[in-house]
Protein backbone atom coordinates (compact mmCIF):
# COMPACT_ATOMS: atom_id res chain seq x y z
CA UNK A 1 0.00 0.00 0.00
CA UNK A 2 1.23 3.29 -0.64
CA UNK A 3 1.46 5.42 2.45
CA UNK A 4 2.89 8.42 2.82
CA UNK A 5 4.10 8.77 6.43
CA UNK A 6 2.85 12.55 7.34
CA UNK A 7 1.20 13.84 10.46
CA UNK A 8 -2.64 14.57 10.65
CA UNK A 9 -3.73 17.45 8.69
CA UNK A 10 -6.27 20.46 9.89
CA UNK A 11 -9.41 20.97 8.47
CA UNK A 12 -9.83 22.55 5.05
CA UNK A 13 -9.71 26.50 5.09
CA UNK A 14 -11.33 27.20 1.80
CA UNK A 15 -12.92 25.44 -1.27
CA UNK A 16 -11.83 24.48 -4.57
CA UNK A 17 -12.10 26.46 -7.51
CA UNK A 18 -12.99 25.20 -10.89
CA UNK A 19 -10.66 22.79 -12.79
CA UNK A 20 -10.18 24.97 -15.62
CA UNK A 21 -8.17 27.70 -13.73
CA UNK A 22 -5.51 24.91 -12.74
CA UNK A 23 -3.87 23.69 -9.76
CA UNK A 24 -3.91 25.83 -6.28
CA UNK A 25 0.21 26.29 -5.90
CA UNK A 26 1.62 28.01 -3.33
CA UNK A 27 -1.20 27.23 -0.98
CA UNK A 28 -0.20 27.83 2.92
CA UNK A 29 -1.66 23.84 3.85
CA UNK A 30 -0.43 23.13 8.05
CA UNK A 31 -0.61 20.65 11.02
CA UNK A 32 1.05 20.99 14.05
CA UNK A 33 2.64 24.24 13.11
CA UNK A 34 4.57 23.18 9.96
CA UNK A 35 3.82 23.81 6.08
CA UNK A 36 2.87 20.63 4.14
CA UNK A 37 5.23 21.94 1.05
CA UNK A 38 8.26 21.80 3.54
CA UNK A 39 7.92 18.37 4.51
CA UNK A 40 11.05 16.62 4.17
CA UNK A 41 8.91 13.39 3.42
CA UNK A 42 7.69 13.81 -0.13
CA UNK A 43 10.07 14.28 -2.46
CA UNK A 44 9.01 17.09 -4.85
CA UNK A 45 12.42 18.05 -7.25
CA UNK A 46 12.44 16.31 -10.49
CA UNK A 47 10.03 15.52 -13.35
CA UNK A 48 8.07 12.47 -13.78
CA UNK A 49 6.19 10.94 -17.01
CA UNK A 50 2.53 10.26 -15.32
CA UNK A 51 0.09 8.12 -17.80
CA UNK A 52 -3.89 7.81 -17.50
CA UNK A 53 -4.97 4.73 -18.71
CA UNK A 54 -8.89 4.81 -19.21
CA UNK A 55 -11.08 2.58 -21.17
CA UNK A 56 -11.14 4.71 -24.32
CA UNK A 57 -7.53 7.27 -24.09
CA UNK A 58 -4.40 6.51 -23.14
CA UNK A 59 -3.50 10.01 -21.81
CA UNK A 60 0.53 11.09 -20.22
CA UNK A 61 2.37 14.14 -19.61
CA UNK A 62 5.33 15.37 -17.84
CA UNK A 63 4.89 16.95 -14.89
CA UNK A 64 7.08 18.67 -12.32
CA UNK A 65 6.96 18.91 -8.48
CA UNK A 66 4.43 21.15 -8.40
CA UNK A 67 1.90 19.08 -10.05
CA UNK A 68 2.32 20.96 -13.46
CA UNK A 69 1.86 19.38 -16.98
CA UNK A 70 5.05 20.58 -19.16
CA UNK A 71 3.75 18.70 -22.28
CA UNK A 72 1.32 16.14 -22.67
CA UNK A 73 -0.04 13.87 -25.48
CA UNK A 74 -2.55 11.18 -25.62
CA UNK A 75 -3.65 8.02 -27.55
CA UNK A 76 -6.27 5.70 -28.36
CA UNK A 77 -6.36 2.95 -26.04
CA UNK A 78 -5.87 0.37 -28.92
CA UNK A 79 -8.58 -2.39 -28.02
CA UNK A 80 -8.19 -5.18 -25.66
CA UNK A 81 -4.83 -6.05 -26.28
CA UNK A 82 -2.33 -5.82 -23.61
CA UNK A 83 0.53 -5.85 -25.35
CA UNK A 84 -0.47 -3.52 -28.02
CA UNK A 85 -1.25 -0.91 -24.83
CA UNK A 86 2.00 -1.69 -23.35
CA UNK A 87 3.56 -0.59 -27.05
CA UNK A 88 1.29 2.88 -26.92
CA UNK A 89 2.91 3.50 -23.78
CA UNK A 90 5.90 3.10 -24.64
CA UNK A 91 5.38 5.03 -27.81
CA UNK A 92 4.10 7.74 -25.38
CA UNK A 93 7.23 7.79 -23.01
CA UNK A 94 10.12 8.04 -26.09
CA UNK A 95 7.77 10.90 -27.45
CA UNK A 96 7.46 12.86 -24.21
CA UNK A 97 11.15 11.62 -22.53
CA UNK A 98 12.93 13.14 -25.74
CA UNK A 99 13.09 16.91 -24.47
CA UNK A 100 13.06 16.11 -20.94
CA UNK A 101 15.29 14.69 -18.23
CA UNK A 102 12.46 12.28 -17.08
CA UNK A 103 13.05 10.04 -13.65
CA UNK A 104 10.70 7.88 -13.07
CA UNK A 105 6.68 6.83 -15.03
CA UNK A 106 3.66 6.47 -13.23
CA UNK A 107 1.01 4.57 -14.74
CA UNK A 108 -2.37 5.09 -13.26
CA UNK A 109 -4.73 2.07 -14.67
CA UNK A 110 -8.36 1.18 -14.60
CA UNK A 111 -8.24 -1.92 -12.84
CA UNK A 112 -7.57 -3.73 -9.28
CA UNK A 113 -3.83 -3.89 -8.48
CA UNK A 114 -2.33 -6.19 -5.93
CA UNK A 115 -1.16 -4.92 -2.81
CA UNK A 116 2.73 -5.05 -4.21
CA UNK A 117 1.75 -3.03 -7.49
CA UNK A 118 3.03 -5.12 -9.68
CA UNK A 119 -0.14 -6.59 -10.94
CA UNK A 120 -3.27 -5.96 -12.17
CA UNK A 121 -5.42 -8.81 -10.91
CA UNK A 122 -8.41 -7.29 -13.20
CA UNK A 123 -9.96 -4.56 -15.19
CA UNK A 124 -13.37 -4.14 -16.19
CA UNK A 125 -12.91 -2.41 -18.98
CA UNK A 126 -9.60 -3.81 -20.57
CA UNK A 127 -8.15 -7.21 -21.19
CA UNK A 128 -6.24 -7.54 -17.95
CA UNK A 129 -5.90 -10.35 -15.96
CA UNK A 130 -3.33 -11.09 -13.36
CA UNK A 131 -1.22 -9.17 -15.63
CA UNK A 132 2.40 -8.41 -14.61
CA UNK A 133 2.53 -4.62 -16.45
CA UNK A 134 5.02 -3.40 -14.02
CA UNK A 135 7.64 -5.77 -15.02
CA UNK A 136 6.97 -5.73 -18.63
CA UNK A 137 6.96 -1.65 -18.53
CA UNK A 138 10.53 -2.30 -16.60
CA UNK A 139 11.97 -3.96 -19.15
CA UNK A 140 10.21 -1.91 -22.16
CA UNK A 141 10.86 1.12 -20.66
CA UNK A 142 14.32 1.29 -18.53
CA UNK A 143 12.74 3.55 -16.07
CA UNK A 144 11.72 2.94 -12.57
CA UNK A 145 7.76 2.42 -13.25
CA UNK A 146 4.98 2.81 -10.69
CA UNK A 147 1.56 1.20 -10.88
CA UNK A 148 -1.27 2.10 -9.27
CA UNK A 149 -5.06 2.44 -9.78
CA UNK A 150 -6.32 5.73 -12.19
CA UNK A 151 -8.99 6.43 -9.15
CA UNK A 152 -6.20 6.01 -6.73
CA UNK A 153 -3.77 8.58 -8.73
CA UNK A 154 -6.57 11.41 -9.24
CA UNK A 155 -7.09 10.84 -5.51
CA UNK A 156 -3.75 11.41 -4.84
CA UNK A 157 -3.12 14.48 -7.08
CA UNK A 158 -6.53 15.99 -5.93
CA UNK A 159 -5.22 15.86 -2.56
CA UNK A 160 -1.73 17.00 -3.06
CA UNK A 161 -2.48 20.37 -5.98
CA UNK A 162 -6.29 20.23 -6.09
CA UNK A 163 -9.57 20.15 -4.45
CA UNK A 164 -8.88 18.38 -1.63
CA UNK A 165 -5.46 19.93 0.19
CA UNK A 166 -6.43 20.19 3.70
CA UNK A 167 -8.96 17.60 4.25
CA UNK A 168 -7.87 14.50 6.62
CA UNK A 169 -10.44 12.37 5.01
CA UNK A 170 -11.49 12.67 1.06
CA UNK A 171 -13.27 10.26 -0.97
CA UNK A 172 -12.74 11.25 -4.60
CA UNK A 173 -15.42 9.88 -7.58
CA UNK A 174 -14.40 9.97 -10.71
CA UNK A 175 -17.45 9.61 -13.49
CA UNK A 176 -16.16 8.50 -16.90
CA UNK A 177 -17.13 5.43 -18.91
CA UNK A 178 -17.54 3.93 -15.29
CA UNK A 179 -17.15 5.01 -12.48
CA UNK A 180 -13.81 4.98 -10.32
CA UNK A 181 -13.18 5.87 -6.45
CA UNK A 182 -10.12 6.22 -4.08
CA UNK A 183 -9.71 7.58 -0.83
CA UNK A 184 -7.03 9.58 1.03
CA UNK A 185 -7.11 9.15 4.60
CA UNK A 186 -4.78 11.24 6.99
CA UNK A 187 -2.03 11.26 4.02
CA UNK A 188 -2.10 8.07 2.59
CA UNK A 189 -4.13 6.11 -0.34
CA UNK A 190 -6.27 3.91 1.68
CA UNK A 191 -6.53 0.19 -0.87
CA UNK A 192 -7.95 -1.87 1.59
CA UNK A 193 -6.85 -5.35 3.28
CA UNK A 194 -6.37 -6.73 -0.51
CA UNK A 195 -5.56 -3.71 -2.16
CA UNK A 196 -9.08 -3.24 -4.43
CA UNK A 197 -10.87 -0.81 -1.94
CA UNK A 198 -12.48 1.94 -3.88
CA UNK A 199 -14.39 0.06 -6.73
CA UNK A 200 -17.62 2.35 -5.17
CA UNK A 201 -18.82 2.14 -9.25
CA UNK A 202 -19.97 -1.31 -8.74
CA UNK A 203 -21.78 -1.17 -5.50
CA UNK A 204 -25.08 -2.54 -6.74
CA UNK A 205 -27.88 0.08 -6.03
CA UNK A 206 -30.33 -1.20 -7.67
CA UNK A 207 -30.75 -4.81 -7.76
CA UNK A 208 -31.69 -7.34 -10.87
CA UNK A 209 -30.75 -3.50 -12.85
CA UNK A 210 -28.87 -3.41 -15.89
CA UNK A 211 -26.27 -5.29 -16.56
CA UNK A 212 -22.24 -4.46 -15.70
CA UNK A 213 -19.01 -5.41 -17.40
CA UNK A 214 -18.32 -6.59 -14.08
CA UNK A 215 -20.69 -9.33 -14.30
CA UNK A 216 -23.56 -7.91 -11.88
CA UNK A 217 -26.56 -6.46 -12.40
CA UNK A 218 -27.02 -3.26 -11.60
CA UNK A 219 -24.08 -1.53 -10.54
CA UNK A 220 -23.93 2.22 -10.03
CA UNK A 221 -21.70 2.86 -12.91
CA UNK A 222 -25.12 1.55 -14.75
CA UNK A 223 -27.11 4.55 -13.76
CA UNK A 224 -24.25 7.71 -12.91
CA UNK A 225 -21.44 7.44 -15.73
CA UNK A 226 -21.13 9.17 -19.07
CA UNK A 227 -21.92 5.52 -19.82
CA UNK A 228 -24.84 5.51 -18.62
CA UNK A 229 -25.54 8.86 -19.53
CA UNK A 230 -25.03 8.27 -23.80
CA UNK A 231 -27.26 5.08 -23.01
CA UNK A 232 -30.23 6.68 -21.40
CA UNK A 233 -29.97 9.51 -24.34
CA UNK A 234 -30.01 6.88 -27.31
CA UNK A 235 -33.20 5.06 -25.44
CA UNK A 236 -35.06 8.24 -25.70
CA UNK A 237 -33.72 9.29 -29.31
CA UNK A 238 -34.42 5.43 -30.70
CA UNK A 239 -38.16 5.81 -29.22
CA UNK A 240 -37.86 9.20 -31.44
CA UNK A 241 -39.55 11.30 -29.20
CA UNK A 242 -40.44 14.60 -29.54
CA UNK A 243 -38.27 15.68 -26.71
CA UNK A 244 -35.00 14.44 -28.45
CA UNK A 245 -35.23 16.04 -31.72
CA UNK A 246 -32.10 18.79 -31.30
CA UNK A 247 -30.42 15.54 -30.08
CA UNK A 248 -31.00 13.21 -33.07
CA UNK A 249 -30.44 16.45 -35.33
CA UNK A 250 -26.78 16.17 -33.46
CA UNK A 251 -26.07 13.44 -34.45
CA UNK A 252 -27.93 13.32 -38.35
CA UNK A 253 -30.94 10.88 -37.19
CA UNK A 254 -28.97 8.13 -36.33
CA UNK A 255 -29.37 7.51 -32.30
CA UNK A 256 -26.49 4.86 -32.28
CA UNK A 257 -24.01 7.69 -32.40
CA UNK A 258 -24.99 9.25 -29.50
CA UNK A 259 -22.27 9.55 -26.55
CA UNK A 260 -22.04 11.40 -22.92
CA UNK A 261 -20.42 13.96 -24.47
CA UNK A 262 -22.78 14.63 -26.68
CA UNK A 263 -25.26 15.16 -24.43
CA UNK A 264 -23.46 17.14 -22.02
CA UNK A 265 -22.52 19.67 -24.61
CA UNK A 266 -26.47 19.97 -25.74
CA UNK A 267 -27.25 20.29 -22.23
CA UNK A 268 -24.57 23.09 -21.84
CA UNK A 269 -26.18 24.76 -24.65
CA UNK A 270 -29.66 25.12 -23.09
CA UNK A 271 -31.57 21.52 -24.48
CA UNK A 272 -34.06 20.73 -22.20
CA UNK A 273 -33.81 17.18 -22.73
CA UNK A 274 -30.46 17.05 -22.14
CA UNK A 275 -30.71 18.72 -18.76
CA UNK A 276 -33.52 16.52 -17.78
CA UNK A 277 -31.00 13.37 -18.89
CA UNK A 278 -28.16 15.12 -16.86
CA UNK A 279 -30.97 16.02 -13.41
CA UNK A 280 -31.31 11.93 -13.77
CA UNK A 281 -27.76 11.11 -13.67
CA UNK A 282 -27.15 13.50 -10.71
CA UNK A 283 -29.62 12.32 -8.71
CA UNK A 284 -28.44 8.77 -9.23
CA UNK A 285 -25.06 10.21 -8.16
CA UNK A 286 -26.56 11.84 -5.21
CA UNK A 287 -27.79 8.37 -3.97
CA UNK A 288 -24.60 6.22 -4.44
CA UNK A 289 -22.79 9.02 -2.55
CA UNK A 290 -24.97 8.90 0.50
CA UNK A 291 -24.69 5.39 0.62
CA UNK A 292 -21.09 6.44 0.74
CA UNK A 293 -21.17 8.89 3.48
CA UNK A 294 -22.72 6.24 6.05
CA UNK A 295 -20.09 3.73 5.19
CA UNK A 296 -17.38 6.17 5.34
CA UNK A 297 -18.15 9.06 6.92
CA UNK A 298 -15.49 11.34 5.25
CA UNK A 299 -15.36 15.43 5.36
CA UNK A 300 -15.14 16.08 1.26
CA UNK A 301 -16.52 13.94 -1.55
CA UNK A 302 -14.28 15.36 -4.70
CA UNK A 303 -15.94 14.48 -8.17
CA UNK A 304 -14.07 13.97 -11.04
CA UNK A 305 -13.45 12.74 -14.47
CA UNK A 306 -15.00 13.66 -17.70
CA UNK A 307 -18.61 14.18 -17.08
CA UNK A 308 -18.30 16.42 -14.77
CA UNK A 309 -17.62 18.99 -17.41
CA UNK A 310 -21.35 19.76 -16.99
CA UNK A 311 -20.75 21.49 -14.11
CA UNK A 312 -23.26 22.49 -11.82
CA UNK A 313 -26.14 20.59 -14.32
CA UNK A 314 -24.53 17.64 -12.51
CA UNK A 315 -23.31 18.71 -9.14
CA UNK A 316 -26.79 20.32 -8.00
CA UNK A 317 -28.59 17.41 -8.65
CA UNK A 318 -26.31 15.32 -7.13
CA UNK A 319 -26.48 17.51 -3.70
CA UNK A 320 -29.95 17.64 -3.70
CA UNK A 321 -30.32 13.79 -3.79
CA UNK A 322 -27.35 13.49 -1.31
CA UNK A 323 -28.86 15.44 1.10
CA UNK A 324 -32.46 13.88 0.98
CA UNK A 325 -30.83 10.24 1.52
CA UNK A 326 -28.12 11.14 3.95
CA UNK A 327 -28.34 8.60 6.92
CA UNK A 328 -29.18 11.20 10.19
CA UNK A 329 -30.18 14.20 7.98
CA UNK A 330 -30.11 16.76 10.00
CA UNK A 331 -28.62 15.59 13.39
CA UNK A 332 -25.22 14.94 12.00
CA UNK A 333 -22.21 16.84 9.78
CA UNK A 334 -22.42 16.07 6.02
CA UNK A 335 -19.74 15.91 3.79
CA UNK A 336 -19.34 18.49 1.37
CA UNK A 337 -19.50 17.31 -2.46
CA UNK A 338 -17.32 19.84 -4.75
CA UNK A 339 -15.70 19.25 -8.63
CA UNK A 340 -12.11 18.38 -8.97
CA UNK A 341 -9.52 21.30 -9.44
CA UNK A 342 -7.49 19.32 -11.87
CA UNK A 343 -9.79 18.33 -14.40
CA UNK A 344 -9.48 15.35 -16.57
CA UNK A 345 -5.55 15.53 -15.98
CA UNK A 346 -5.91 14.24 -12.17
CA UNK A 347 -4.89 10.96 -13.23
CA UNK A 348 -1.64 11.46 -14.99
CA UNK A 349 -0.77 14.27 -12.74
CA UNK A 350 -0.96 12.03 -9.47
CA UNK A 351 0.26 9.23 -11.32
CA UNK A 352 3.36 11.25 -12.41
CA UNK A 353 3.81 12.37 -8.26
CA UNK A 354 3.59 9.41 -6.96
CA UNK A 355 6.37 7.65 -8.86
CA UNK A 356 8.66 11.08 -7.85
CA UNK A 357 7.39 10.09 -3.97
CA UNK A 358 6.86 6.81 -4.21
CA UNK A 359 10.89 5.95 -2.69
CA UNK A 360 9.77 7.53 0.55
CA UNK A 361 6.92 6.59 1.35
CA UNK A 362 6.44 2.74 2.80
CA UNK A 363 4.16 0.15 2.15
Amino acid sequence: MYAASLPEQASPTSRPVPWRQGPRLGRRQTWRGEKFRASPRLGRTGLAIGIDIGGTKVAAGVVDGEGRILCEARRSTPGSDPRAVEQVIVELVDELGAGHRVRSVGIGAAGWMDLDGGTVLFSPHLAWRNEPLRANLQRLLRRPVLLTNDADAAAWAEWRFGAGQGESRLVCITLGTGIGGAMVMDGRVERGRFGVAGEFGHQIIMPGGHRCECGNRGCWEQYASGNALGREARILASANSPVAQELLGAVGGKPDRITGAIVTDLALAGDAACRELLDEVGEWLGLGLANLAAALDPGLFVIGGGLCSAGDLLVEPARKAFARNLTGRGFRPAAGIELAALGPNAGLIGAADLSRVSGRMRR
